[in-house]
């Protein structure tokens, strides 16, 4: 019999960033930066669609249509100088919800404490997967904490001696989201000149199987991961900005649609909701895998031989 691919041990927490993670946008600080009007800026990108059909253009991806207008402003001068080097930098004024990024390292630490979760060798991974800038969530204070990200990259200026951006290296949308946790599941992140996502690995042979899974996010634009990962097995966990009651009422209406298991506030310190809801999904899927290798473990050793009396 050949050995598994993996021996399925480990967890993954996967979030989005923004109003997950964040109250806001993670591009803010690059409007700051640049003294533009974040306001006008969306209000361009979301009248960019008309106009693009109005040239031709059937299909319109909203995430490509951000980013082209970012890269807009670079070619006009309004963000003259924009590097990956500065959206790194910009990452550093990212403030967070209460209780990140230490709630990270605590989830890992509770893991890694269990002496029975040991023996097993499970572990707790944690992934970003955001239509956000990669680079700007790799240069925020939450970096350290990240087994990997997924996010839009840009690629600078090949042909140039500067660093600025000139082209789009990388989009994620709500629905690409999905392959990105796909690629979690399969482990196309950690061999991905030996694993492809499209791959026709059985749910055994993954590196992360989705009952393993916890997928955290905000709102409707998460609708496609929330449904993968829930029907796969998965635990599905949606969070709101305390005291908003727009971005209540719209993580309550998904529950009510059965795309999230529980939701809370995002508030991520030691007793509250988020924290306690999280904490405890996590000890449940690493109690259930440390019962079914114990269950594998006597299924194949069986019971050992012994003598047989009368009342046997």
């Amino acid at each position: 019999m050949s050995a598994p691919l993996f021996t399925q041990t480990i967890i993954a927490m996967v979030w989005d960033f923004d109003k997950t993670l964040i109250p806001g946008y993670m591009q803010a600080p690059l409007f700051r930066h640049y003294g533009v009007d974040e306001k006008v800026f969306w209000r361009e990108v979301n009248a960019l669609e008309a106009q693009y059909r109005a040239r031709g253009c059937e299909q319109v991806a909203s995430e490509m249509a951000y980013l082209n207008h970012v890269l807009a402003y670079v070619r006009r001068g309004t963000f003259k100088g924009l590097s990956n080097a500065l959206l790194e930098a910009l990452g550093r004024e990212l403030v967070f919800y209460p209780g990140l990024p230490e709630f990270f390292a605590e989830l890992r630490a509770a893991v890694a404490s269990e002496p029975a979760f040991a023996h097993h060798d499970i572990t707790l991974e944690h992934y970003v997967v955001s239509t956000g800038f990669t680079r700007t969530i790799r240069g925020s204070a939450l970096a350290p904490e990240l087994d990997g990200v997924w996010g839009c990259e840009f690629v600078e200026d090949l042909d140039g001696d500067g660093d600025e951006i000139a082209q789009i290296g990388y989009v994620l949308d709500n629905t690409t989201k999905t392959r990105a946790v796909f690629e979690i599941n399969k482990g196309v992140n950690k061999h991905p000149d030996q694993i492809s996502v499209n791959a026709n690995l059985p749910e055994g042979e993954r590196r992360i199987p989705f009952q393993n899974i916890v997928y955290v996010a905000d709102g409707p634009s998460d609708v496609p991961v929330f449904s993968v990962v829930k029907r796969s097995g998965g635990r599905t966990y949606g969070v709101y900005n305390p005291g908003h009651d727009k971005e209540f009422r719209q993580i309550n209406e998904l529950q009510r649609q059965g795309r999230v298991q529980s939701f809370g506030p995002a508030d991520y310190r030691p007793g509250s909701q988020t924290h306690m809801w999280l904490s405890n999904a996590v000890r449940e899927i690493a109690e259930r895998i440390v019962r079914d290798r114990e269950a594998a473990l006597g299924a194949r050793v069986g019971q050992p031989p012994r003598h047989l009396n009368d009342n046997d």
